[in-house]
This record gives structure tokens, C-alpha cells and sequence, in this order.
């Protein structure tokens, strides 16, 4: 029998992500997103770390669904900044979600930091919850230095500016193949995939 997984999001870009590395996994079960059920309202991210936002939104999916869940949390940490924006990085400029704004105000921030100085990484912590409360979680990190300028327009967020490392391009000029081949959350769902196999078969 199929066991059914669901992810804390309604983007189906990540859905799709997600459904395909647990089918290269050879992992039988069927993955649907939140969307899939519109009664239950979205969970505030109310933790102080990447790992407790994700936790806080997988366990409240399989309290309210009774099925196994997943969720992630990730973000862009700056290595002046002490990891800012991190958990912050979707409402850095103080509106959720204006990537624009959350950019400028960054690049305006790092104006006078030079090149050498300008380490950074995306990170992802994805999280599997069941019902019984048995909880993982994983990590992904992609390495890289900011650019001074954005460059590309694919992507979101933070893309156009994080050059990963042994790249000449921001993750915004990459296809959407390369990016998710060495992103953060590609790297974290493929370390969930032998998580969901040993825990949910």
C-alpha cells in the first residue's frame, strides 16, 4: 500500500522537487502539498532557528492530517552579519516575501565590504514528522561569495546575488537542473529520502 506523505508548502515547484528525489529513491509513496488540504491554515514560524521552523510546521501537519509530513526552512546567512538575515531572510527589509527589497537593503548593507569578506550560504533544514511524534531532521548548505550586483533572473530571493563556490555564475543565471543539483533544499531533501525510507518504508 502507497503511504501518503505530505510537504508544508503550496508551491509546486518544491512538491515536484521533493517528488522526484524520493522517486530516484525508489521510495513508493504518494506526495501531496499543503494545498491538498485548505482547511488547515499555514503555521506560524515562530522558532529562532531553521531546524524549529521546520519542526513546527511538520508536526502540526501530522497532528491535523494523521499522516507522516514534511516541511523545511532555509534561508541566506552572511558570514559579516553572524548569519543574518537567516531565519529572517524572507522579511529582512520588514515586508514578508519583497525579495527586491530584501536584496537592496542587503547589498546596502554590505556596500563597503570587500570581495575577500563576502562569504555566505544558503542553508535548508528539512523536517520529517509523524504522527506518533518521532521527528527528523536534515541540513543542506550551498557555499558561496555575494556579488556586489545582482545578475540573472531566475530563481528568487537571494539568487541573483549568491555566486556559488567553483562557479562563475549567481545561482540566478544557473537552469533550474544545475541549481537544484547543488541547492541547499535539493541537498536537504536527498538527505531526508533514506529518512522517509527507514521511517515510512
Amino acid at each position: 500500500m502507497t503511504t501518503r506523505l505530505i510537504l508544508a508548502t503550496r508551491n509546486q515547484h518544491k512538491v515536484a522537487e521533493l517528488r522526484d528525489i524520493l522517486g530516484d529513491a525508489g521510495l513508493d509513496v504518494e506526495l501531496v502539498g499543503a494545498d491538498a488540504y485548505p482547511e488547515i491554515p499555514d503555521v506560524p514560524e515562530t522558532g529562532i532557528t531553521f531546524a524549529e521552523n521546520a519542526l513546527l510546521k511538520a508536526h502540526a501537519l501530522a497532528r491535523a492530517t494523521g499522516l507522516p509530513a514534511v516541511a523545511d526552512d532555509s534561508g541566506l546567512c552572511v558570514d559579516v552579519l553572524g548569519g543574518a538575515p537567516g531565519i529572517l531572510s524572507a522579511r529582512w527589509s520588514g515586508k514578508h516575501g519583497d525579495d527586491r527589497a530584501n536584496l537592496d537593503l542587503l547589498l546596502a548593507q554590505l556596500s563597503d565590504i570587500a570581495p575577500e569578506h563576502r562569504g555566505a550560504h544558503f542553508f535548508c533544514a528539512a523536517a520529517l514528522a509523524l504522527p506518533d511524534g518521532t521527528e527528523r531532521v536534515v541540513e543542506g548548505r550551498l557555499l558561496g561569495t555575494l556579488r556586489t550586483t545582482p545578475a540573472g533572473d531566475g530563481g528568487f530571493g537571494y539568487d541573483p546575488i549568491l555566486q556559488p563556490l567553483g562557479e562563475t555564475r549567481t545561482c540566478a543565471e544557473l537552469t533550474p537542473a544545475e541549481k537544484n543539483a547543488i541547492s541547499h533544499r535539493g541537498q536537504a531533501f536527498r538527505a531526508l529520502a533514506p529518512v522517509v525510507k527507514d521511517l515510512i518504508g
